[in-house]
């Protein structure tokens, strides 16, 4: 595993009970075909609700009357100053930084209506971390691996190279609708090896197992499941 970089600053120091959660759908290619799903055309936005997040080391829960619980490496934006309709030239510089994020998900409640929040914003469902790193210190725009562990066995292996929509179209397009403030965070998608990809009972998510979120430049973000 990579070790967390150095410039990486307290995650405490930006994100509080203020910060929104925004995440992006299908936005790797690999993800999306293996998925069986388009190309999206525009970016997919949803959100989870703050109560959500969870940080470096927490436990997370996974409540008994579900079962279809998956992990999803994620790129995580950290804006650092209002974006309120921010044209795609000026969306870099309302980053802070980066962080590593797993957007943990409920596959069956997720499915059972065409907005997504049931199955993606259970307490504890957005964990991020161990760092921030200043936005000079990741370009964003060069590849970084984005890996997820689960009991120390590799199930995605992508790279931000995949992305459809890059961090500045995202901010712009999100700072459409949504008026972001420092400490929001943006989830930017996840590559493909997703449990509901491997369409079997095995690679759901279990009380007791340990998620590791690894991204290249930023370290390695881990949870226990319970």
């Amino acid at each position: 595993m990579e070790k967390t970089n150095p410039n990486g600053k307290a995650i405490s120091s930006l994100i509080s009970e203020k910060s929104k959660v925004v995440c992006i759908g299908l936005n790797y290619r690999s993800h999306a075909e293996h998925a069986g799903f388009p190309i999206p055309e525009t970016p997919a936005i949803f959100c989870k609700f703050n109560n959500a997040l969870a940080f470096d080391g927490d436990t997370v829960e996974l409540p008994p009357w579900e079962h279809t619980y998956d992990y999803e490496a994620e790129l995580v934006i950290v804006i650092g100053k209002t974006a309120w309709g921010v044209a795609e030239k000026d969306a870099m510089d309302c980053i802070w930084g980066y962080t590593c994020g797993n957007d943990l998900s409920c596959r069956d409640s997720q499915k059972r209506s065409g907005q997504w929040l049931i199955g993606k914003t259970m307490p504890g469902f957005a964990p991020v971390g161990p760092v921030i790193v200043p936005r000079e210190d990741f370009d964003a725009f060069q590849p970084h691996f984005v890996r997820s562990y689960v009991n120390g066995e590799v199930r995605q292996n992508g790279n931000i190279s995949d992305l459809i929509f890059d961090c500045a179209k995202i901010v712009s397009y999100v700072s459409k609708y949504v008026r972001l403030e420092p400490g929001d965070l943006i989830f930017t998608g996840t590559p493909s090896g997703t449990a509901m990809e491997y369409k079997d009972e095995e690679h759901w998510l279990k009380p007791g197992d340990v998620v590791e979120i690894e991204i290249e430049g930023i370290g390695t973000l881990r949870n226990t499941m319970k």
